[in-house]
């Protein structure tokens, strides 16, 4: 059975109309000279249509309320069937762009975590994890106890993606950050020297700096031997500009 047809069979309730639709209006807005470029700046596998994000934003905002998806499970099927089904990059960024629809927030629950799980395992990249983590973090704003216990196993997990996502999930709370979430993930990846979870927990911290900048200041100089160079350059970059600080402890 081809690829697309076992997804299929494994997604019963997926709105068939919308993925085509999707597709073709990928394959219509598909630029063959821009695709290379994309497909090598993402460094992917996965070929790309060579659609920008400004035409992705209008044919998914034509599609998507055109095809309206009555309940949740219709919702999950077409997500996973977009992602699963993905001949090129363009698909699985229609996925991720459907799942955060405001039209569908009150789906974002904890039922709909082994979808985001998926797209972060299987995507495991920045484009497309990044993206989830903003998705896992509406989910812990409406479920903080049961989350918070689930980014503290993530912060541990073997997979270093579902660990970036712990770190960057509150990337978006501002003021209603969870800092004791935050810094358990964070201490949980200090001894990592892979790049995208030193980069992970710059950002966090710098996000925070916006709140507390203080605050920021004090966990980076408490930690600041075993923090890397590049986590305490990207948590102190705002503040450094600021002139709050002259320097990186």
């Amino acid at each position: 059975m081809p690829p697309r047809a076992r997804a299929a069979s494994a997604t019963p309730r997926a709105d068939r109309a919308l993925i085509e639709a999707v597709r073709a209006g990928l394959r219509a807005a598909a630029d063959p000279a821009k695709a290379p470029r994309m497909q090598a700046y993402m460094k992917s596998e996965m070929p790309y249509f060579g659609v920008g994000s400004p035409e992705q934003a209008r044919l998914f905002g034509a599609v998507f309320p055109a095809h309206r998806l009555p309940d949740f499970e219709a919702w999950r099927d077409t997500l996973l069937a977009l992602w699963r089904e993905a001949a090129h990059r363009e698909e699985r960024y229609a996925a991720l762009d459907l799942a955060g629809r405001r039209a569908y927030a009150a789906y974002l629950t904890r039922d709909a975590l082994p979808v985001f799980e998926e797209f972060i395992v299987t995507g495991a990249w920045w484009d497309y994890v990044d993206e989830t983590a903003h998705l896992v973090g509406e989910v812990l704003r409406g479920d903080r106890v049961w989350m918070s216990r689930e980014m503290r196993a993530w912060s541990r997990d073997a997979d270093p993606w579902k660990r970036r996502v712990s770190i960057i999930c509150q990337l978006r709370f501002r003021d209603a950050t969870d800092l004791d979430l935050l810094y358990t993930c964070i201490e949980a990846n200090l001894d990592d020297r892979a790049f995208f979870i030193r980069k992970a927990i710059g950002w966090a911290l710098r996000q925070y700096a916006w709140v507390d900048p203080d605050e920021v200041v004090r966990f980076v100089t408490a930690h600041a031997d075993r923090l890397s160079p590049l986590s305490k350059r990207e948590a102190l970059k705002n503040i450094l500009k600021s002139g709050a600080i002259a320097a990186v402890p």
